[in-house]
């Protein structure tokens, strides 16, 4: 059985990371004494579950996490420092500290270390997370210990209802544009005067104005969607913050 450890300190340890091409030593106590930092532990980079939801959940989250007292969102992996910073540059996530656990030390000492050698993959770690405040695990979110990859209670979303059931979650936005255009300047402006974070779709990258058309019903840009509603050109992104200003 794999043991919940809150109330327990975390294994000290000195991880192996690499930085601007050099080797550095990163000492768990750093990272995790007089400080609160959530933790995301998962079988390994570039795996599915782990690239396509786990990790890309608490990056999104990640601002809604700092503004609730999170000081740093940290994942661990039984992966050397070189993949995990590949993985790192490929899921574009800026806001978490991607930790190679390379020798397993820390995961070991958490009593997680599980064999997956009928994978291929050796020792790896059991997916969980975890709410640690000065060194001390106050949380624990461990997947149920059933065949394959369980992967329902260790996620972003199960974390921060913990840590505060009335955070709100961010607003994702995207828009359709193309270089040159100036309203699509203007909508980006707009968005980013209301401190909108936003992901650009730009034509020309594999996207056409066939696929603006199938998605808006619109072949012009911008073409602005705000949480799965489409909003529409610069003027109607205008209108709509305008129409928010005055309910808030």
């Amino acid at each position: 059985m794999l043991e919940n450890r809150e109330g327990q300190r975390v294994p000290e340890v000195v991880f192996r990371t690499r930085k601007d091409g050099e080797w550095v030593d990163v000492d768990s106590r750093d990272l995790f004494n007089g400080r609160t930092v959530a933790v995301f532990s998962l079988p390994g980079a570039f795996t599915p579950t782990c690239s396509s939801t786990h990790l890309p959940r608490f990056n999104e989250l990640a601002p809604v996490f700092f503004e609730n007292g999170v000081d740093e969102i940290v994942c661990i992996s039984v992966n050397d420092a070189f993949v995990m910073n590949e993985w790192a540059r490929d899921q574009h996530a800026e806001n978490i500290t991607l930790i190679p656990d390379g020798n397993g030390e820390f995961t070991e000492g958490m009593g997680m270390l599980v064999d997956k050698t009928d994978l291929g993959f050796g020792k790896r770690s059991w997916r969980y997370s975890m709410l640690v405040k000065d060194g001390v695990i106050e949380k624990m979110f461990i997947e149920p210990q059933k065949p394959g990859d369980p992967f329902e209670v260790s996620d972003a979303d199960t974390m921060l209802r913990y840590i505060n059931p009335e955070a709100p979650h961010p607003e994702f936005v995207t828009l359709f544009a193309k270089a040159g255009c100036p309203h699509c300047a203007r909508a980006k402006a707009l968005l980013e005067s209301h401190q909108m974070a936003y992901e650009e779709i730009t034509l020309g990258e594999g996207v056409t104005t066939r696929s603006v058309r199938a998605a808006t019903g619109s072949g012009s840009v911008p073409q602005v969607f705000v949480d799965g509603r489409l909003i529409g050109s610069a003027d109607a992104l205008e209108r709509f913050l305008e129409e928010r200003r005055k309910v808030a």
